[in-house]
């Protein structure tokens, strides 16, 4: 159990004890200055205005009656009802000692909707967000003891593919290799697009393509499946380079709900959720009225026949809850999408979908900006490519590494270089706070310096030049842990707090919150490193093994911090 936690739990006995209604809580937190404790228990004011009281009164009756012998050096109360909490530094010190928490047991299947590129074209910039946020959250769950299924929504199905079909058959027909024809998928697409503009004839192929392809005709579902196996391959190679934790067997796309919209449209219609208008089936959602009262529409099926991005994701969430059991579903999408995401998840629970205690979660996220406050381009304008991007990322940290190590074997320079650069890139955009837009600033993510990724390397770096300097083990380190110095007790306080952070980004899936954590981590060991001499002659063996025991603590949970992010760490750089 974390220390928050256990103070929490005997602050709520002596409440209880108290015959305070249980709806008062501790309100732990931890301190904001050292002077002020290591915690403080902020629940006595709330309680008193409930129970008309003097909060300082009561909260010297919660200390009367509060056990933390053994864990609290001080408690004091403050202000108008504050209470000051210190920890023991042998309490820590044994904290430390024990083995880590066993993982929780299964308590939740939690279904994580992320990345989800389109297939007609290559990943691009905007699919960066989502795919390594959403797989952040997975990693962390899972490491949590969740059972986590992801579940990649490719977009497969749809308009654009009768285009790319007929594109396709073109060129196949004028002797090219489809392998060939495809192997630059931008510009297979924006020929298509170019062909589909200019020409009728074309066009009019195209859109009888769409109507074969979800009809399941054979000839455009065998050209549809050679366009996405050549995509779907790309997108896997990205992933393998993002060090995201995406696999085949984790593809869901969109045509996988093919037979099942038709009946999601036939239960809506049961329902007289979904109704007749221009020909059209639509959902019109009184919830999400607007402010002149009009409900907000949801079309499901066009009055043609054909269906919507919103019936696709109500099959989605049918499969979801059916066949997945799934507690919980977290979607991973831009905030453009929020009002959609609010219509399928409203009709989801009016239509029964899905049960009440099911929690649906659309955790939206801001755009990469360039230096121009715009939206990140190339300087020509265009999209930038996802595949671009991470290449940059590898040898402008390539050139870094040369830079500052020239001992460096060719092997260990490319092996370091694509960790710091792929970690940077990833850290850059999980540090900032997942709702807001975001500079794209290729100096500051690969600095040495601030709150980056290549700083945190470089910390775990440090502690393992340490073991090496002293010819130890990292790995097979074990020794007592005696605090004594205040640095030593601000890094095992934080280290402590690990789990705690883990439970807050589980909770609101704001990735930043540990990466906040990670930083603060190898910031107190920096400062422990340079006030607590660890290999001097003049230090005593059992304090320069404690010492090192707080090192290799700080290295186990940089290194696990940051493998819940997908960012890799390195033994020398």
């Amino acid at each position: 159990m974390s220390i928050k936690n256990l103070l929490n739990t005997r602050f709520q006995h002596a409440m209880q004890s108290l015959g305070i209604p249980d709806q008062c809580s501790p309100l732990l937190s931890l301190s904001g200055k050292p002077q002020f404790g290591d915690y403080q228990a902020n629940g006595a004011m709330g309680a008193a205005k409930q129970l008309k009281t003097n909060p300082r009164e009561l909260a010297q009756k919660i200390l009367d009656h509060v056990n933390l012998e053994g864990i609290a050096e001080k408690l004091e109360i403050a202000g108008p009802g504050f209470i000051n909490i210190t920890i023991k530094n042998d309490f820590l010190s044994a904290s430390l000692s024990e083995p880590a928490d066993e993982p929780q047991t299964v308590t939740q299947t939690v279904v994580i909707d992320y990345s989800g590129p389109n297939l007609a074209k290559e990943m691009h910039v905007g699919h960066l967000r989502s795919t390594i946020i959403g797989d952040a959250l997975a990693r962390l769950l899972e490491y949590q003891g969740q059972l986590v299924i992801r579940q990649n929504h490719m977009g497969d199905w749809g308009t654009q593919f009768g285009m790319l079909i007929a594109e396709l058959e073109l060129q196949l027909g004028q002797g090219d290799q489809a392998e060939l024809a495809l192997s630059d998928l931008e510009v297979f697409y924006q020929q298509s697009k170019k062909h589909f503009d200019a020409d009728p004839d074309f066009a009019d192929t195209a859109r009888s393509y769409v109507v074969k392809l979800q009809s399941g005709d054979v000839h455009c579902r065998k050209l549809w499946q050679q366009f996405i196996q050549v995509s779907v391959a790309h997108n896997l190679e990205i992933y393998h380079r993002l060090n995201v934790s995406l696999g085949p067997e984790h593809i869901k796309p969109e045509s996988a709900y093919n037979d099942d919209l038709g009946k999601v449209v036939k239960d809506l219609t049961a329902k007289e959720l979904a109704v007749d208008s221009e020909g059209a089936k639509v959902v019109f959602i009184e919830e999400l009225a607007d402010k002149n009262g009009d409900p907000s529409p949801m079309i499901v099926q066009k009055s043609g026949g054909g269906f919507l991005y919103a019936t696709s994701d109500l099959a989605a969430l049918r499969y979801r809850i059916n066949e997945l059991q799934a507690d919980r579903i977290l979607y991973f999408i831009d905030a453009r999408q929020s009002l959609h995401m609010k219509q399928v998840f409203v009709t989801g629970r009016k239509a029964g979908f899905v049960p009440d205690p099911v929690s649906l979660e659309h955790h939206s996220f801001g755009t990469m900006m360039g230096r121009d406050g715009r939206p990140f381009k190339t300087r020509s304008g265009g999209t930038v490519k996802l595949a671009d991007l991470l290449t940059e990322a590898v040898e402008r940290a390539e050139q870094l590494v040369r830079q500052k190590n020239n001992n460096l074997s060719e092997e260990d320079i490319k092996t370091i270089a694509r960790k710091v650069g792929i970690g940077a890139v990833k850290y850059a955009d999980l540090s900032k706070t997942r709702t807001n837009d975001y500079i794209f600033d290729w100096d500051a993510m690969l600095s040495f310096e601030g709150n980056t990724a290549p700083y945190l390397q470089y910390a775990y770096t440090r502690i393992c030049s340490i073991f090496r300097k002293a010819n130890l083990d990292i790995d097979g380190f074990s020794a007592p842990i005696k605090i004594a110095e205040p640095q030593e007790k601000q890094l095992a306080l934080k280290m402590l707090q690990f789990n705690d952070v883990l439970d807050q980004v589980a909770a609101d899936c704001y990735p930043h919150s540990l990466c906040s954590y990670l930083y603060e981590l190898a910031s107190l060991f920096m400062s422990f490193y340079e006030y607590c001499p660890i290999l001097k002659e003049d230090v005593a063996p059992e304090t320069a093994n404690s010492r090192l025991q707080l090192c290799a603590l700080s290295a186990t949970t940089l290194a696990q911090g940051l493998e819940l992010l997908g960012i890799e760490v390195m033994e020398k750089m």
